[in-house]
Protein backbone atom coordinates (compact mmCIF):
# COMPACT_ATOMS: atom_id res chain seq x y z
CA UNK A 1 0.00 0.00 0.00
CA UNK A 2 1.55 3.60 -1.30
CA UNK A 3 1.76 6.55 1.51
CA UNK A 4 -0.98 8.39 -0.45
CA UNK A 5 -3.60 5.50 -0.10
CA UNK A 6 -2.64 5.23 3.51
CA UNK A 7 -3.06 9.01 4.45
CA UNK A 8 -6.46 8.71 2.60
CA UNK A 9 -7.83 5.62 4.32
CA UNK A 10 -7.17 7.18 7.92
CA UNK A 11 -8.70 10.86 6.91
CA UNK A 12 -12.05 8.62 5.31
CA UNK A 13 -11.85 6.79 8.90
CA UNK A 14 -11.16 9.84 10.99
CA UNK A 15 -14.46 12.12 10.50
CA UNK A 16 -12.63 14.13 13.27
CA UNK A 17 -9.82 15.28 11.04
CA UNK A 18 -11.69 15.61 8.00
CA UNK A 19 -14.21 17.72 9.50
CA UNK A 20 -11.72 20.19 11.76
CA UNK A 21 -10.23 20.95 7.85
CA UNK A 22 -13.33 23.35 7.62
CA UNK A 23 -13.04 25.50 10.23
CA UNK A 24 -11.05 28.82 10.58
CA UNK A 25 -7.71 29.89 12.31
CA UNK A 26 -7.96 33.70 13.70
CA UNK A 27 -5.45 35.64 11.88
CA UNK A 28 -4.96 39.68 12.32
CA UNK A 29 -2.79 40.74 9.31
CA UNK A 30 -1.65 44.53 9.95
CA UNK A 31 -1.04 46.88 6.94
CA UNK A 32 2.42 48.69 7.63
CA UNK A 33 2.37 50.83 4.60
CA UNK A 34 3.17 53.99 7.19
CA UNK A 35 6.68 53.00 7.29
CA UNK A 36 7.23 53.92 3.93
CA UNK A 37 6.64 57.66 4.36
CA UNK A 38 7.36 57.83 7.69
CA UNK A 39 11.21 58.93 7.75
CA UNK A 40 10.54 61.05 4.54
CA UNK A 41 7.49 63.07 6.33
CA UNK A 42 9.05 63.45 9.04
CA UNK A 43 11.58 65.63 7.39
CA UNK A 44 9.45 67.32 5.00
CA UNK A 45 7.12 68.57 7.62
CA UNK A 46 10.08 70.02 9.68
CA UNK A 47 11.15 71.84 7.01
CA UNK A 48 7.11 73.08 5.62
CA UNK A 49 6.72 73.97 9.20
CA UNK A 50 9.45 76.29 9.44
CA UNK A 51 9.10 78.18 6.30
CA UNK A 52 5.09 78.36 7.24
CA UNK A 53 6.63 81.72 9.87
CA UNK A 54 7.42 83.50 6.72
CA UNK A 55 6.23 86.59 5.63
CA UNK A 56 6.86 88.59 2.27
CA UNK A 57 8.13 92.32 2.44
CA UNK A 58 7.72 94.11 -0.85
CA UNK A 59 9.75 98.02 -0.79
CA UNK A 60 11.85 100.88 -2.52
CA UNK A 61 13.43 103.43 -0.69
CA UNK A 62 10.12 105.32 0.99
CA UNK A 63 9.04 102.05 2.22
CA UNK A 64 6.27 98.89 1.51
CA UNK A 65 4.89 99.02 -1.95
CA UNK A 66 2.13 96.77 -3.28
CA UNK A 67 0.28 96.11 -0.56
CA UNK A 68 -2.42 94.09 -2.48
CA UNK A 69 0.26 91.34 -3.49
CA UNK A 70 1.33 91.86 0.59
CA UNK A 71 -1.72 91.07 1.39
CA UNK A 72 -2.21 87.76 -0.33
CA UNK A 73 1.29 86.22 0.50
CA UNK A 74 0.80 87.81 4.16
CA UNK A 75 -2.36 87.00 4.82
CA UNK A 76 -5.03 85.61 2.85
CA UNK A 77 -3.57 83.83 -0.22
CA UNK A 78 -7.43 82.37 -1.25
CA UNK A 79 -10.52 81.29 0.54
CA UNK A 80 -9.89 78.66 1.99
CA UNK A 81 -6.11 79.14 3.93
CA UNK A 82 -4.40 81.22 5.99
CA UNK A 83 -0.73 82.60 4.97
CA UNK A 84 0.66 79.96 7.45
CA UNK A 85 -1.11 77.08 6.19
CA UNK A 86 -0.48 78.38 2.31
CA UNK A 87 3.34 78.32 2.88
CA UNK A 88 4.05 75.33 4.26
CA UNK A 89 1.59 73.47 1.80
CA UNK A 90 4.37 75.15 -0.85
CA UNK A 91 7.22 74.11 0.96
CA UNK A 92 6.17 70.38 1.07
CA UNK A 93 4.90 70.45 -2.19
CA UNK A 94 7.79 71.51 -3.43
CA UNK A 95 10.34 69.62 -1.94
CA UNK A 96 8.20 66.11 -2.02
CA UNK A 97 7.00 66.45 -5.62
CA UNK A 98 10.50 68.27 -6.45
CA UNK A 99 8.01 71.49 -7.99
CA UNK A 100 5.33 73.65 -7.19
CA UNK A 101 3.00 75.63 -9.50
CA UNK A 102 0.72 78.37 -8.24
CA UNK A 103 -1.83 79.93 -9.88
CA UNK A 104 -3.73 83.07 -9.76
CA UNK A 105 -7.60 82.89 -10.43
CA UNK A 106 -9.76 85.64 -12.02
CA UNK A 107 -10.61 86.71 -8.61
CA UNK A 108 -6.95 87.30 -7.70
CA UNK A 109 -6.49 83.94 -5.34
CA UNK A 110 -3.58 82.46 -4.98
CA UNK A 111 -4.02 78.41 -5.72
CA UNK A 112 -1.79 75.75 -5.32
CA UNK A 113 -1.69 73.38 -8.50
CA UNK A 114 -2.48 69.34 -7.91
CA UNK A 115 -1.65 67.99 -11.34
CA UNK A 116 -0.50 70.22 -14.28
CA UNK A 117 1.14 69.64 -17.59
CA UNK A 118 3.83 71.80 -18.52
CA UNK A 119 4.79 72.32 -22.48
CA UNK A 120 8.81 73.62 -22.85
CA UNK A 121 9.62 75.66 -25.64
CA UNK A 122 13.08 76.70 -26.97
CA UNK A 123 12.04 80.10 -27.61
CA UNK A 124 8.75 81.15 -26.18
CA UNK A 125 7.06 81.21 -22.85
CA UNK A 126 6.96 77.74 -21.20
CA UNK A 127 2.89 76.80 -20.72
CA UNK A 128 1.29 74.87 -18.07
CA UNK A 129 -2.10 72.97 -19.27
CA UNK A 130 -4.35 70.90 -17.45
CA UNK A 131 -3.85 72.89 -14.10
CA UNK A 132 -6.17 70.71 -11.71
CA UNK A 133 -6.90 71.83 -8.50
CA UNK A 134 -9.34 69.88 -5.73
CA UNK A 135 -10.95 67.88 -8.92
CA UNK A 136 -11.82 71.43 -11.08
CA UNK A 137 -9.57 71.69 -14.02
CA UNK A 138 -9.05 74.98 -15.85
CA UNK A 139 -9.77 75.33 -19.15
CA UNK A 140 -7.57 77.85 -19.53
CA UNK A 141 -4.04 77.51 -20.23
CA UNK A 142 -1.52 79.52 -17.53
CA UNK A 143 2.11 81.00 -19.58
CA UNK A 144 5.27 80.90 -17.25
CA UNK A 145 5.22 84.81 -16.81
CA UNK A 146 1.26 84.32 -15.29
CA UNK A 147 2.04 81.71 -12.73
CA UNK A 148 4.69 81.14 -9.90
CA UNK A 149 6.44 78.38 -10.37
CA UNK A 150 9.39 76.54 -8.22
CA UNK A 151 11.45 73.55 -8.76
CA UNK A 152 13.79 71.74 -5.72
CA UNK A 153 15.91 70.46 -8.66
CA UNK A 154 16.34 67.38 -6.18
CA UNK A 155 15.35 64.76 -8.51
CA UNK A 156 18.39 62.62 -6.67
CA UNK A 157 16.18 62.69 -3.70
CA UNK A 158 13.41 61.25 -5.17
CA UNK A 159 15.40 58.66 -6.67
CA UNK A 160 16.88 57.64 -3.45
CA UNK A 161 14.14 57.51 -1.23
CA UNK A 162 12.31 54.89 -3.65
CA UNK A 163 15.00 53.28 -3.53
CA UNK A 164 15.47 53.12 0.24
CA UNK A 165 11.89 52.38 0.73
CA UNK A 166 11.80 49.40 -1.59
CA UNK A 167 15.06 47.88 0.67
CA UNK A 168 13.56 49.12 3.46
CA UNK A 169 9.65 48.45 4.09
CA UNK A 170 9.85 45.00 3.60
CA UNK A 171 12.41 44.92 6.40
CA UNK A 172 10.83 47.64 8.57
CA UNK A 173 7.62 44.93 8.38
CA UNK A 174 9.54 41.87 9.36
CA UNK A 175 11.02 43.18 12.40
CA UNK A 176 7.59 44.41 13.70
CA UNK A 177 6.03 40.47 12.85
CA UNK A 178 8.87 38.65 14.80
CA UNK A 179 7.95 41.46 17.59
CA UNK A 180 4.64 40.38 17.51
CA UNK A 181 5.41 36.97 17.12
CA UNK A 182 7.34 36.53 19.92
CA UNK A 183 4.23 37.71 22.33
CA UNK A 184 1.58 36.48 20.28
CA UNK A 185 -1.15 34.24 22.25
CA UNK A 186 -1.12 31.19 21.05
CA UNK A 187 -4.11 28.31 22.02
CA UNK A 188 -5.59 25.30 20.68
CA UNK A 189 -9.06 24.09 20.95
CA UNK A 190 -10.08 20.23 21.43
CA UNK A 191 -13.50 18.93 20.86
CA UNK A 192 -14.52 15.65 21.84
CA UNK A 193 -16.69 14.08 19.18
CA UNK A 194 -18.43 11.57 19.35
CA UNK A 195 -20.30 11.72 16.11
CA UNK A 196 -20.00 13.43 13.04
CA UNK A 197 -20.55 17.02 11.95
CA UNK A 198 -22.93 17.14 9.02
CA UNK A 199 -24.48 19.69 7.14
CA UNK A 200 -27.93 19.53 8.42
CA UNK A 201 -28.89 22.77 9.52
CA UNK A 202 -31.13 23.61 12.72
CA UNK A 203 -34.08 26.20 12.79
CA UNK A 204 -31.97 29.49 12.62
CA UNK A 205 -30.34 27.95 9.09
CA UNK A 206 -27.01 26.86 11.03
CA UNK A 207 -25.17 23.03 10.48
CA UNK A 208 -23.34 22.20 13.22
CA UNK A 209 -19.64 23.40 12.28
CA UNK A 210 -20.77 26.71 12.17
CA UNK A 211 -21.80 27.12 15.48
CA UNK A 212 -18.67 25.36 16.70
CA UNK A 213 -17.04 27.78 14.48
CA UNK A 214 -19.20 30.79 15.74
CA UNK A 215 -18.38 29.89 18.99
CA UNK A 216 -14.65 29.64 18.57
CA UNK A 217 -15.08 33.15 17.03
CA UNK A 218 -16.60 34.78 20.23
CA UNK A 219 -14.11 32.94 22.56
CA UNK A 220 -11.30 34.35 20.39
CA UNK A 221 -12.47 38.12 20.11
CA UNK A 222 -13.13 37.69 23.85
CA UNK A 223 -9.66 36.90 24.58
CA UNK A 224 -7.94 39.31 22.10
CA UNK A 225 -9.95 42.62 23.18
CA UNK A 226 -10.62 42.29 26.79
CA UNK A 227 -8.18 42.39 29.73
CA UNK A 228 -10.61 39.95 31.65
CA UNK A 229 -12.09 37.27 29.56
CA UNK A 230 -14.73 35.18 31.15
CA UNK A 231 -16.33 32.51 28.67
CA UNK A 232 -18.27 29.08 29.78
CA UNK A 233 -16.75 25.67 30.12
CA UNK A 234 -18.13 23.26 28.30
CA UNK A 235 -18.24 19.52 28.22
CA UNK A 236 -15.97 18.27 25.43
CA UNK A 237 -14.53 21.40 24.49
CA UNK A 238 -11.17 22.47 25.95
CA UNK A 239 -9.37 25.74 25.55
CA UNK A 240 -5.86 25.37 25.87
CA UNK A 241 -2.84 28.07 25.98
CA UNK A 242 0.33 27.74 25.33
CA UNK A 243 2.03 31.18 25.36
CA UNK A 244 2.78 31.10 29.23
CA UNK A 245 4.41 27.41 28.80
CA UNK A 246 7.32 27.84 26.58
CA UNK A 247 9.52 30.60 26.81
CA UNK A 248 9.00 33.47 24.97
CA UNK A 249 11.47 36.33 23.75
CA UNK A 250 10.85 39.41 24.25
CA UNK A 251 12.60 40.81 21.20
CA UNK A 252 13.96 44.50 22.06
CA UNK A 253 12.49 47.13 19.54
CA UNK A 254 16.27 49.22 19.88
CA UNK A 255 17.22 47.59 16.53
CA UNK A 256 13.54 48.74 14.68
CA UNK A 257 14.45 52.63 16.53
CA UNK A 258 18.11 52.49 15.25
CA UNK A 259 17.14 51.54 11.68
CA UNK A 260 14.05 54.29 11.57
CA UNK A 261 16.71 56.66 12.69
CA UNK A 262 19.56 55.69 10.13
CA UNK A 263 16.59 56.46 7.83
CA UNK A 264 15.58 60.03 8.69
CA UNK A 265 19.75 60.56 9.24
CA UNK A 266 20.19 59.65 5.73
CA UNK A 267 16.96 61.91 3.79
CA UNK A 268 17.89 64.76 6.50
CA UNK A 269 21.45 64.81 4.77
CA UNK A 270 19.96 65.13 1.12
CA UNK A 271 18.11 68.08 2.05
CA UNK A 272 20.63 70.04 4.35
CA UNK A 273 18.82 69.64 7.22
CA UNK A 274 20.74 68.34 11.15
CA UNK A 275 18.91 65.17 12.03
CA UNK A 276 19.88 65.98 15.47
CA UNK A 277 16.94 68.52 15.19
CA UNK A 278 14.09 66.19 13.29
CA UNK A 279 15.22 63.67 16.42
CA UNK A 280 14.18 66.54 19.29
CA UNK A 281 17.47 66.29 20.46
CA UNK A 282 18.96 69.67 22.22
CA UNK A 283 22.67 68.87 22.13
CA UNK A 284 24.47 71.67 20.75
CA UNK A 285 21.33 73.13 19.32
CA UNK A 286 22.06 76.36 18.37
CA UNK A 287 24.64 74.93 16.33
CA UNK A 288 22.83 72.57 14.81
CA UNK A 289 19.33 75.53 14.30
CA UNK A 290 22.56 77.99 12.51
CA UNK A 291 23.73 74.96 10.24
CA UNK A 292 20.50 74.50 9.23
CA UNK A 293 19.46 77.95 8.48
CA UNK A 294 22.50 78.29 6.31
CA UNK A 295 22.53 74.86 4.76
CA UNK A 296 18.56 74.43 4.17
CA UNK A 297 16.63 77.47 4.90
CA UNK A 298 18.70 80.32 3.07
CA UNK A 299 18.34 78.39 -0.07
CA UNK A 300 14.67 77.92 0.23
CA UNK A 301 14.24 81.96 0.99
CA UNK A 302 16.53 82.88 -1.94
CA UNK A 303 14.35 81.04 -4.34
CA UNK A 304 11.38 81.89 -3.11
CA UNK A 305 12.62 85.82 -3.09
CA UNK A 306 14.13 84.99 -7.01
CA UNK A 307 10.92 83.63 -7.87
CA UNK A 308 8.36 86.44 -6.10
CA UNK A 309 11.03 89.45 -7.72
CA UNK A 310 10.80 88.07 -11.58
CA UNK A 311 6.91 87.64 -11.47
CA UNK A 312 5.74 90.63 -8.86
CA UNK A 313 8.44 93.43 -10.15
CA UNK A 314 8.87 94.89 -13.53
CA UNK A 315 12.06 95.37 -14.70
CA UNK A 316 12.02 99.44 -14.22
CA UNK A 317 10.90 98.85 -10.96
CA UNK A 318 13.72 96.46 -10.12
CA UNK A 319 16.26 98.81 -11.61
CA UNK A 320 14.58 101.99 -9.23
CA UNK A 321 15.55 100.05 -6.27
CA UNK A 322 12.21 97.79 -5.29
CA UNK A 323 12.91 94.86 -3.96
CA UNK A 324 11.42 91.50 -2.33
CA UNK A 325 12.26 90.10 0.64
CA UNK A 326 11.71 86.64 2.78
CA UNK A 327 11.57 87.47 6.09
CA UNK A 328 10.51 85.86 10.10
CA UNK A 329 12.19 82.28 9.32
CA UNK A 330 14.21 81.38 12.35
CA UNK A 331 14.89 85.24 13.06
CA UNK A 332 17.64 85.84 15.31
CA UNK A 333 17.88 87.30 18.40
CA UNK A 334 19.98 90.86 18.32
CA UNK A 335 20.59 90.58 22.08
CA UNK A 336 22.41 87.36 21.50
CA UNK A 337 24.94 89.43 18.87
CA UNK A 338 25.27 92.59 20.92
CA UNK A 339 29.11 92.51 21.39
CA UNK A 340 29.32 91.75 17.23
CA UNK A 341 26.81 94.69 16.78
CA UNK A 342 28.64 97.08 18.74
CA UNK A 343 31.96 96.31 17.31
CA UNK A 344 30.50 96.63 13.56
CA UNK A 345 28.75 99.93 14.55
CA UNK A 346 32.18 101.36 16.37
CA UNK A 347 34.16 100.52 13.32
CA UNK A 348 32.14 102.33 10.85
CA UNK A 349 31.62 99.32 8.98
CA UNK A 350 27.70 99.00 9.32
CA UNK A 351 25.51 102.14 10.03
CA UNK A 352 22.57 101.24 12.84
CA UNK A 353 20.25 101.07 9.90
CA UNK A 354 22.30 98.10 8.26
CA UNK A 355 22.43 96.86 11.52
CA UNK A 356 18.44 96.69 11.54
CA UNK A 357 17.96 95.86 8.16
CA UNK A 358 19.72 92.56 8.78
CA UNK A 359 17.83 91.67 12.10
CA UNK A 360 14.87 91.96 9.91
CA UNK A 361 13.16 95.50 11.84
CA UNK A 362 12.23 98.33 10.08
CA UNK A 363 14.80 101.02 9.21
CA UNK A 364 14.75 104.56 11.93
CA UNK A 365 13.64 107.72 10.20
CA UNK A 366 16.46 109.02 12.14
CA UNK A 367 19.00 110.38 9.92
CA UNK A 368 21.83 110.13 12.31
CA UNK A 369 21.10 106.11 12.14
CA UNK A 370 22.32 106.28 8.76
CA UNK A 371 25.73 107.39 9.47
CA UNK A 372 28.81 106.01 9.91
CA UNK A 373 30.45 106.72 13.27
CA UNK A 374 33.40 105.51 14.97
CA UNK A 375 34.74 105.22 18.84
CA UNK A 376 38.34 106.96 19.61
CA UNK A 377 39.22 103.63 20.24
CA UNK A 378 38.95 102.83 16.26
CA UNK A 379 40.60 106.28 15.00
CA UNK A 380 44.33 106.75 14.28
CA UNK A 381 46.19 108.73 16.70
CA UNK A 382 47.03 112.49 15.32
CA UNK A 383 50.67 113.57 15.63
CA UNK A 384 51.81 114.75 18.97
CA UNK A 385 48.92 112.48 20.55
CA UNK A 386 49.82 109.33 23.08
CA UNK A 387 47.90 106.41 23.72
CA UNK A 388 46.00 105.72 26.99
CA UNK A 389 48.26 102.43 27.94
CA UNK A 390 50.48 103.12 31.17
CA UNK A 391 54.06 102.21 30.16
CA UNK A 392 57.07 102.31 32.38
Amino acid sequence: MSLFDSLTKVFTKNKEIAEMFDFDFASDPSIRSYLKRMALESVLNFVSRTMSTMQVKIRDETGLTKVDWQYLLNVRPNKDMSASEFWQKVIYRLMNDNEVLIVVSDDDQLLIAEDFYREESALYEDVFKGVTLKGFTFKRNFKMSEVIYLEYNNEELERFTDGLFQDYGELFGRIIEVSMRNNQIRASVSVEQTGTFNNEKDENGKTSTEKLQGFIDKMYKSFKDRSIAIVPKLKGFEYEEYTNKIGSSNQSLEELDKMKKSLINDISRMIGVPSALVHGEMADLKFNLEAYRKLCILPLIQKIESELTNKILEKEEYLKGERVKVQNVLRRDPFEFAVQIDKLVASRVFTPNQVLEEFEYEKSADPTMDERAMTKNYELLKEGEKTDDNTD
